[in-house]
């Protein structure tokens, strides 16, 4: 309990930790730490104890604390010393790991975290996830792969992204667009593709829309086809709250 404390109250070292349960000796009993925390009992702890018992707890509290089905997933670059993480390759003279991330964008909680190198194409980090049905998945076109869009659909699952510059497709039908809101076409759309339509045998839904704050037209791809076109772009903005919660870390007790 009182190693957990120190991870979620953002401790810098044990000594932090132990100047902090001491101002509070008396409630030890009552917030489960034993009748005494010493230095030596957390440094044993600290080199001892399993990891994955944290790992666990985290993610029990993760799942308390999420309660919305709107997930966003994007990815940071983070450079990194090529001399001194060997490992993290990315250009020649240049390493960088990729920080996939899946954001609650409600309860601003990163739901899952996935570590790669700089190198790695950024799909590959949708084969790890777990999809939760009726969630909705906001991903930028990076992320288009038919094959693993598809394993989203299978999960009952919702995407939200962007179509790339080369789409392929047929129409199969249209809804008049309200064009007041920005909606320039509303399409029921098939892959052309002989290994996109195969990957993805199904129809998908195609959203034009033009952003009157950015003056520019995004093209939008989804299998949700209950939302109206205008939900389905403004889902697609809370893309940027990931970009946010890496660029605005929080602050605790006056420290960046």
């Amino acid at each position: 309990m009182c190693m957990m404390f120190g991870q979620l109250s953002g401790r810098e070292s044990l000594r932090d930790l132990l100047i902090m349960v001491s101002a509070h000796s008396n409630k030890y009993y009552h917030l489960g730490f034993g009748k005494n925390v010493s230095r030596t009992n957390l440094a044993i702890a600290n080199e001892q104890r399993n990891c994955c018992i944290y790992e666990s707890f985290a993610y029990e509290m993760i799942a308390i604390a999420r309660s919305c089905v709107i997930n966003e997933t994007d990815f940071t670059t983070i450079d990194l010393c090529l001399n001194v993480f060997w490992w993290a390759s990315f250009r020649k003279a240049k390493g960088a790991i990729k920080i996939h991330t899946l954001y609650d964008v409600k309860t601003s909680i990163p739901a899952f975290v996935h570590i790669t190198e700089g190198n790695v194409h950024d799909v590959k980090a949708l084969d790890v996830l777990t999809y939760e049905a009726d969630g909705f998945y906001i991903m930028d076109k990076a992320y288009v792969d038919f094959k693993r869009l598809f394993t989203i659909n299978l999960s009952l699952a919702y995407y939200v992204t962007r179509a790339k510059e080369n789409f392929n497709f047929k129409r199969i039908s249209s809804v008049k667009p309200d064009k007041t809101n920005g909606i320039i076409c509303d399409q029921i759309v098939k892959l052309n593709g002989v290994k996109s339509s195969t990957y993805y045998p199904t129809v998908l839904r195609r959203i034009k829309y033009f952003d009157k704050e950015q003056q520019r037209i995004f093209i939008f791809l989804t299998n949700n086809f209950i939302q109206s076109a205008v939900d389905i772009a403004m889902l697609y903005k809370y893309r940027w709250k990931v970009e946010l919660f890496f660029k605005c870390p929080p602050e605790r007790n006056g420290q960046g």
